[in-house]
């Protein structure tokens, strides 16, 4: 079976000469063109007309009424919990499966993550983890707050992350989060061109975070982006990314603590250019998934689909196998025939930094961890 899979794989990708990467970027439009009018224009750093018009362009697509650039998404994360109120000693909850950059964001604003259960269908956030969690262990305060009962702590937001590009239950989760008062801040760096019930995923909570790192459908090279509807929210973000300086043609004067977070002009311009191409990406990424699933079907493995009412764009195709030992022989097996293969990534409970954290059982979690395995997902457009 194994051979058939290898086979299978490498039969898509007959333009790859050596090892089939994950997941490689696709220059095939005007990045060139865009990058060499950025450096001839010498405006390469945050200033720039390629940032301003790459965040226009996101703002449009995902229907955010702001969108801000960021260097990259776990800087846009740290920033939108941030503008979401995150104080130090505050608890945040949040999905055991994620990528690390979910747990330092919040890290960085000095508060504690809650790693609960992910969800059968979309791999993230299950929202029934999330209801039994908050009956069991919080209380909502007469000061309008929710607090966990066993450490006293706040619990001032919670992060759904979507896993490979699906959309959580973003209903359910809502639902719960505004029973007991607490903010919703997305997770959506895997998720560009993904669509809950017709809402792009990143826009349905008070902030929402997007990525474009070298491995994302498009990328800037390194970078991220805020998303907001809410006016005050968007302007303040714009400001504290660019170091809070008050605008003076010549005074340097900063009115609050900033960071140093805006996106730099050249990186924008790859990313105005790779834009240009992202319906022909998503596109041709549904179509490799719907091929991936026909055939894996065949043979009858599972492959990971879409929940049901959403789009997703299918950044990182997985399968699951039957158990960790033959999760394990197939990415050795993968490997070694020159197609390269990952397994889910280390649950956040269990990475040094983060195993004190509190969690629930992580059932469905550690049920994901042994079993899955991402294959090749690039396409050429």
């Amino acid at each position: 079976m194994f051979d058939k899979i290898i086979s299978f794989i490498k039969d898509s990708y007959p333009e790859v000469e050596g090892m089939i990467p994950l997941h490689a970027p696709c220059f095939s439009g005007k990045e060139k063109e865009y990058l060499l009018d950025c450096i001839d224009s010498t405006f390469v750093s945050s200033v720039g007309q390629y940032v301003d018009e790459f965040e226009r362009n996101i703002a449009e697509f995902t229907g955010a009424k702001y969108a801000i650039a960021t260097v990259n998404g776990t800087a846009a994360l740290h920033v939108a919990l941030f503008l979401a109120g995150i104080k130090p000693g505050d608890e945040v909850l949040t999905q055991a499966v994620s990528f690390v950059a979910t747990a330092n964001a919040i890290t960085y604003c000095g508060a504690e993550s809650v790693f609960l259960d992910s969800d059968k269908k979309s791999l993230g956030l299950s929202p029934v983890a999330l209801e039994q969690f908050l009956v069991e262990n919080s209380e909502l305060k007469d000061d309008g707050f929710t607090y966990n009962k066993k450490t006293k702590r706040r619990i001032s937001a919670c992060v759904p992350m979507h896993v490979f590009g699906h959309p959580v239950d973003l209903d359910r989760i809502k639902g719960l989060l505004k029973k007991y008062n607490i903010s919703l801040v997305e997770d959506a760096a895997e998720s560009v061109g993904s669509f809950y019930k017709e809402k792009h995923t990143g826009t349905l909570g008070e902030l929402g975070i997007l990525s474009f790192n070298g491995n994302k459908i498009i990328t800037t090279g390194g970078g991220g982006m805020i998303l907001t509807d809410d006016e005050s929210l968007g302007k303040l973000a714009k400001h504290i990314t660019t170091t809070a300086k008050v605008p003076h043609k010549w005074k340097y004067f900063h009115d609050c603590r900033g960071y140093n977070y805006r996106m730099p002009n050249l990186n924008a311009a790859l990313g105005c250019a790779q834009f240009k191409r992202l319906p022909e990406m998503l596109k041709a990424k549904r179509e490799r998934a719907q091929a991936y699933k026909s055939f894996f079907d065949e043979i009858g493995i599972r492959f990971i689909s879409k929940p049901e009412g959403c789009r997703s764009n299918y950044w990182l195709n997985a399968i699951l196998f039957q158990n960790r030992q033959e999760r394990d022989d197939f990415l050795n097996f993968s490997n070694t025939k020159g197609v390269m293969t990952r397994p889910l990534w280390e649950l956040l409970s269990e990475l040094p930094m983060y195993c004190n954290c509190q969690t629930d059982q992580l059932e469905n979690a550690r049920w994901f961890r042994d079993r899955l395995v991402n294959i090749p997902s690039s396409v050429r457009i």
